[in-house]
């Protein structure tokens, strides 16, 4: 079977150190698409693009012809503006969703902007921010999608929230926070309000910079940091997207018991 082609949007440039080790989102999630396979060689499953849709107008996108998949990154700007980039990026996510054969995997900003170009409301939410690793409640069809786990342990850094589910989705993981924190149209959408893709490392730098700006109190700071050293299901989390984009798994199927 040939690799499936992955096209990753790039909606943001990493915080600095990240950047420079990862070069770029492309890089973050190359590293831990790898971590999932492995021992798998990643090239033998994934071809992985990357594509900085930030610019406008952008030449970045790809050709969905072209691809089996798009991942929508995370990123620092709110995803419910209508700067010109953003309204671009939701067109293009809407093309993906009615395409016949490409699936699509939003990331924080990304589930944000899938939801959206789905027809929910986006907005800032008035309880405040989710940072670090966070337990996220399960629903049924989580559990059943993610397996062994009855909940979820996922890296935060968002105050945006998607407010309702799509229609025709399912709603996997929901914190007293934000009722929905992630969602699933099988064989076609899968989303993750969290960060999977983030390390210890990554987020340590980000609860540094957003506190030392006054982004972040004190309290906000101080109880990311002491969960930043809590075992995160990442990698768990990234092995049913691989399942997702190789399998057309259905409404009684598991993919993270395979």
């Amino acid at each position: 079977m040939a690799p499936i082609r992955l096209a990753i949007l790039e909606a943001d440039t990493p915080v600095p150190q990240a950047n420079e080790k990862y070069k770029g989102y492309l890089g973050i999630f190359t590293h831990l698409f790898r971590r999932a396979v492995d021992p798998e060689p990643l090239e033998s499953i994934l071809t992985i693009t990357g594509h900085d849709i930030v610019a406008f107008p952008s030449t970045a996108y790809p050709d969905l012809d072209s691809i089996d998949a798009v991942l929508i990154t995370g990123s620092k700007y709110n995803s419910f503006d209508n700067d010109d980039w953003i309204l671009s990026l939701v067109e293009f996510t809407r093309k993906a969703l009615i395409h016949p054969r490409v699936k699509v995997i939003g990331v924080c900003f990304g589930h944000q902007i899938v939801a959206r170009a789905m027809g929910c409301l986006v907005q800032r939410s008035d309880k405040g921010w989710e940072v670090s690793v966070t337990e996220t409640t399960l629903t049924d069809k989580g559990k059943q999608i993610f397996g062994n786990h009855q909940s979820l342990k996922i890296q935060q850094m968002h105050r945006d929230q998607v407010y309702g589910i799509p229609a025709g989705a399912q709603l996997l993981a929901s914190t007293e926070k934000c009722p929905n924190h992630g969602f699933l149209v099988p064989n076609r959408v899968i989303t993750i309000q969290g960060h999977p893709e983030f390390t210890s490392e990554i987020m340590n730098e980000i609860l540094v910079l957003r506190h030392g700006t006054g982004l972040f109190t004190d309290e906000v700071y101080e109880s990311g940091v002491q969960r930043n050293g809590d075992h995160h299901d990442g990698v768990d989390v990234t092995k049913v997207f691989i399942q997702f984009l190789q399998d057309e798994f259905d409404e009684e199927e598991d993919p993270a018991q395979k």
